[in-house]
């Protein structure tokens, strides 16, 4: 047990009854998703479950999700390829600086899925796969950052870890490589890994390995779907059970007082028709609501300008007041934003004074007069919407 205030350690030795060195409880209390934690001899007397002869066989079957990690140290370059592989693509490999990594191997391998036994007291559906890597003396996958928890089990052959848990680590990702690597890795950690030991790294924690010799690491990663596959495949999910009768309705309608504003009955309503939006932030829910509903269904959009007004000229125009004519296939929406407002042009958000927002929404067919003062900020949202082609400012006629 912890005692309080007593410094929670990074670095502990497994005992025969408790692999994690503690009991489960306290390991997810004081450790899962919130600080790294390595175990030493974690599995006791570890008998690798495959030889790296067998991950290279795996590697070349068709249906395998392989990869080979080479590192130019010279020219400081990552080069990514992808399986499945032949043998040939193994003899031509040099004697270091390299990584063969295997994912999904708890599949296809029986002895690998025992390893998750090890792992029972995490939800089974939490668990995505075992990833098999064997690299030789150099090899290495560079430092980056795991969006899921992973716990890093050694195999035959040692690996040098380095981690960081500087909270304000820079997560600035490289733009020359294939991989998500780190642009600055600055480690305030370091071990070399026997067989048995265990490293569990929560989220986030930017850390890179190194092969010191030819070895093996098993891979064990959690499923972690980002928000943006939940929402989406929820969305999928939700409308592949509605009927085109399931619609947004208002019974109780009453006259608009603004032209375009989206109310706050509005919002009501949409919340009633889509019971999981009852969660959502009512900047997001507006943000989105106002972007959707405001693209035009027809594939016509806005052209932009042929030549873009350039500033000097818009502020001309503007000075005295300019006569402003909406174009027919973009919509325009507003709704409130504290004192503000935030204006939808064809499925884009913008923020603006209220005034700006009810004078563009309240335009008619015609035309109508957008007069100063305007604040900067309008004034660049206006030269924005008529060089996008969704406003028109049409030189006068002569008499």
């Amino acid at each position: 047990m912890t005692t309080p205030g007593k410094p929670i350690p990074i670095e502990i030795h497994a005992g025969r009854n408790h692999p994690l060195g503690m009991p489960p409880a306290q390991f997810l209390r004081d450790y899962w998703q919130k600080r790294p934690l390595l175990v030493r001899g974690a599995f006791m007397d570890f008998a690798a479950p495959l030889e790296p002869e067998d991950l290279a066989g795996l590697a070349c079957e068709e249906f395998s999700l392989a990869r080979i990690v080479r590192h130019d140290r010279a020219a400081d370059r990552w080069i990514v390829r992808d399986g499945p592989f032949a043998e040939a693509d193994f003899a031509g490999l040099p004697a270091t600086d390299w990584t063969l990594l295997v994912q999904d191997v708890d599949k296809w391998d029986a002895d690998v899925a025992a390893l998750l036994t090890q792992f029972a007291f995490l939800p089974s559906w939490r668990i995505d796969d075992v990833m098999v890597s064997y690299a030789v003396e150099g090899g290495s996958v560079g430092a980056h950052v795991d969006q899921y928890d992973v716990f890093l089990l050694q195999g035959p052959g040692r690996r040098r870890w380095r981690i960081s848990r500087d909270p304000a680590a820079s997560r600035d990702f490289r733009e020359d490589a294939e991989l998500k690597l780190l642009r600055e890795f600055v480690p305030t950690d370091e071990w070399i890994l026997e067989p048995g030991d265990l490293l569990y790294l929560p989220p986030g924690v930017p850390h890179e390995g190194v092969a010191l010799d030819a070895c093996l690491t098993f891979s064990i990663g959690m499923r972690a779907p980002s928000k943006t596959e939940l929402a989406a495949d929820l969305a999928d999910f939700l409308a592949a059970r509605w009927t085109e009768d399931d619609r947004y309705a208002d019974p109780d309608l009453v006259p608009a007082r603004r032209a375009g504003e989206i109310d706050a009955d509005a919002f009501a309503r949409l919340r009633a028709t889509l019971p999981f939006a009852q969660s959502l932030d009512e900047d997001v829910l507006r943000d989105w609501f106002g972007a959707f509903i405001t693209r035009y269904r027809s594939a016509l959009s806005a052209a932009p300008r042929a030549r873009a007004m350039d500033g000097a000229t818009f502020e001309r125009r503007i000075a005295n007041g300019v006569r402003a004519v909406r174009n027919p296939l973009s919509r325009f929406a507003w709704s409130r934003s504290g004192r503000a407002a935030r204006l939808f042009v064809a499925g884009e958000a913008h923020a603006c004074s209220m005034r700006l927002a009810m004078t563009l929404c309240g335009l008619p067919a015609s035309g109508g007069t957008i007069a100063p003062p305007l604040p900067a900020a309008d004034r660049a949202l206006l030269l924005h919407l008529v060089n996008a082609g969704h406003l028109d400012f049409p030189t006068p006629r002569r008499a």
